[in-house]
């Protein structure tokens, strides 16, 4: 990463303001503007997440704000409604109240003396689901959008649910926003308020998991703020991005097809993460492909990028299995439009422990094979989401190859590039009411180890909706297809392509409520490979290497920790797998303000009791300057029945060593065809 000192515009910066919304609640912001001597007006850039402007994301907010303000932008990063010093209490992810502050934040912005009256919206994750979301409300000063790392699909393409099952996720998430409702404002920015809106904070802001979990179907919970319902609200442009290592990608693909207004879309190899801090890498120059974005929709510059390709993805080449890779190789394709004429359908049919291009002869009776995996695949799955903080991408695949149904091809006689989507089609039969299925396409080298390149899920019961599911007969015969995450990836010449067909994927995702046998009958059972064949590619093509503004200066107090452990208790038969997401503690030197956040996580099972399934998560939080002093501590239990889903959670907070707020929350909430 190369440290920028020197910009076109020196900055002044903002601490802190207040935006007032329409009900007179404030939200708190933090400004950089380019610092001219006669105050021209420039275009707005609005950041809008949960994650404390003034401590958490200071750091990536040092690195990304001043760069573009440096180049004559006015840069506002906003606390939203709840969070960090802003007023009142959030309540859930994406609301509508949401999406009206963000109308008015913008509306503000507008009219401000050091804004012209252009605002763009930018973010990752939350930021880059919200900039979809407010889009779509189409507030007249906001001209375009960057979207990193986000989703049109709340159901489907989430932490929470996929392909009908419930992800891991949806407690890993929920226990970051329960951590982070429960910190205080800072007194510095809000005064004597701080413990009372604290105090509101942790006794209103609820608990999320018991939401989520009570809409384990598509309904209008996910679908009122899923752009994907209504592509056509959406009449800015927009620049999607994400990366093959995360968990959001197939929106930049759906947002290519679907949107009609002008757009790009961006994929690279990385986590979730901004693309200049992009993990595997290679990083690329993110922050100037956003200025040549802003300067051409918010500045009216023609310099080009509307006329360079709609879409730019990361080919990956094959790698050797790990659970972390600091770089992927490969090549960037470009696509002038998608879907892309220069891929199409090739099938490989499921024969008997074979992928083949031929089909089984009709003459033939299909065989039936049946399948009933033990709990303990999916241990080497990693995270539904990577966030490259940890070793959590898939490992070697053999290990779990050996509790599913396998299928290989021969050797390749030449390399072979898919890009998109892979599908696969099944014909089965279940002796249960529920099951799900797991499929993972791998790439094996001529050494057998196999590298997961992309997977889907599918809960049996969602087979035909998502928002109507319906039990299995036991017995009967279904055609179902599980579509898997979309990848770009070249298979070398010699290797062989694997699909894994398996009944469980813990803890990626939850157990059915029981033990099922589901039955493959190899009757027109097929692998739909989006293949490229296109050999015209700008082999030379390359972003600008990263660049940022000069780091947050911080001073290391305990150094972070991060890790996976897998424990495995051969008396009891109890396998644990261990999350470690520790940031240490260290000291902003500019605020004084010391900050130690810590988060474990912890998925069991026993022997192949489906209900044994346990999830618990545990959060520390400190925050300390001269006499502020404040702990947090969250604890969240999921566990099961083969009929309901049980959760457990207390939150305990501290002010200067002595506890001054503690609640607890139970539910018993039933299963949905789950």
């Amino acid at each position: 990463m190369e440290i920028v000192h020197d910009f076109p515009y020196p900055i002044r910066e903002i601490e802190n303001l207040f935006i007032p919304m329409r009900d007179g609640k404030r939200l708190a912001a933090r400004v950089w503007l380019p610092d001219t001597p006669d105050a021209t007006p420039f275009p707005a850039i609005m950041e809008y997440i949960p994650y404390r402007k003034r401590d958490v994301t200071r750091g990536r907010d040092a690195g990304n704000h001043p760069y573009l303000a440096g180049h004559g932008y006015a840069c506002v990063r906003v606390d939203m409604r709840g969070s960090g010093d802003s007023d009142g209490v959030l309540t859930d992810e994406y609301t509508q109240q949401e999406q009206q502050d963000a109308v008015d934040a913008i509306a503000w912005l507008a009219e401000q003396p050091w804004c012209n009256g252009n605002v763009g919206m930018m973010g990752i994750s939350w930021g880059g689901f919200n900039s979809l979301q407010v889009a779509a409300k189409q507030p007249p000063a906001l001209k375009a959008i960057i979207s990193l790392c986000s989703s049109d699909d709340l159901y489907a393409d989430n932490m929470h649910y996929m392909g009908g099952c419930l992800l891991g996720d949806n407690l890993s998430e929920a226990t970051v926003m329960f951590a982070f409702n429960a910190l205080p404002p800072d007194p510095a920015m809000v005064g004597e308020r701080w413990r009372e809106m604290w105090f509101e904070r942790m006794e209103h802001s609820g608990l999320w998991i018991d939401q989520w979990l009570r809409h384990q179907r598509r309904d209008a919970y996910w679908s009122t703020s899923s752009v994907g319902e209504n592509y056509a609200a959406i009449q800015c442009p927009v620049y999607a991005i994400g990366g093959w290592a995360d968990g959001f990608t197939n929106t930049v693909l759906r947002l290519m097809e679907h949107l009609e207004v002008p757009r790009k879309g961006l994929i690279g190899p990385w986590g979730h993460k901004y693309p200049h801090q992009g993990i595997p890498g290679p990083a690329i120059g993110f922050l100037q492909e956003a200025l040549r974005w802003w300067d051409y929709w918010l500045k009216d510059k023609d310099n080009g990028i509307m006329d360079e390709p709609m879409l730019r993805a990361w080919q990956q080449d094959s790698v050797p299995p790990d659970n972390s890779y600091a770089d992927r190789p490969g090549r960037w394709l470009s696509e002038p439009q998608w879907p892309s004429p220069q891929i199409s359908e090739q099938c490989y049919y499921l024969q008997p422990n074979r992928l083949t291009v031929e089909p089984l002869p009709e003459t033939h009776t299909p065989p039936t094979l049946g399948l009933q995996s033990p709990i303990s695949v999916g241990m080497s799955a990693g995270k539904w989401c990577s966030y490259a903080a940890t070793p959590d991408l898939p490992g070697d695949q053999r290990e779990e190859d050996g509790g599913s149904l396998v299928f290989s091809s021969l050797p390749l006689d030449v390399p072979l590039d898919i890009f998109g989507m892979p599908i696969l089609t099944l014909t089965l039969s279940s002796d249960q009411p529920q099951a799900m299925l797991a499929v993972r396409l791998s790439d094996v080298a001529p050494d057998g180890k196999a590298t997961r390149v992309t997977y889907g899920l599918l809960n049996l019961t969602h087979r035909e909706s998502d928002a109507e599911p319906s039990l299995l007969e036991p017995g009967k015969q279904y055609c179902v297809q599980i579509p898997m995450n979309g990848i770009a990836q070249r298979f070398p010449k010699g290797h062989q392509l694997r699909i894994s067909l398996s009944t469980s994927y813990w803890p990626l995702a939850w157990l059915s409520p029981a033990p099922a046998q589901v039955n493959i009958t190899l009757d027109n059972c097929k692998l739909h490979l989006p293949v490229r064949t296109a050999a015209d590619d700008d082999s030379t093509f390359a972003f600008e290497p990263p660049e940022a503004a000069p780091p947050l200066a911080v001073t290391t107090l305990v150094p972070s920790q991060h890790n996976w452990l897998l424990h495995r208790d051969l008396a009891t038969k109890k396998s644990t797998l261990e999350v470690i997401n520790d940031q240490g503690c260290f000291r902003i030197n500019e605020t004084g303000t010391e900050i130690h956040r810590s988060a474990r996580e912890y998925y069991s099972t026993v022997t192949d009791d489906f209900t044994s399934a346990r999830g618990e998560t545990i959060t520390e939080s400190h925050f300390k300057r001269d006499d502020w002093d404040t702990e947090v501590y969250t604890r969240t239990v999921l566990t099961c029945t083969n009929s309901h889903f049980i959760v457990h959670a207390q939150l305990d907070a501290y002010e200067k060593a002595y506890r001054v707020f503690s609640k607890n929350w139970a539910s018993k909430i039933p299963r949905d065809h789950l």
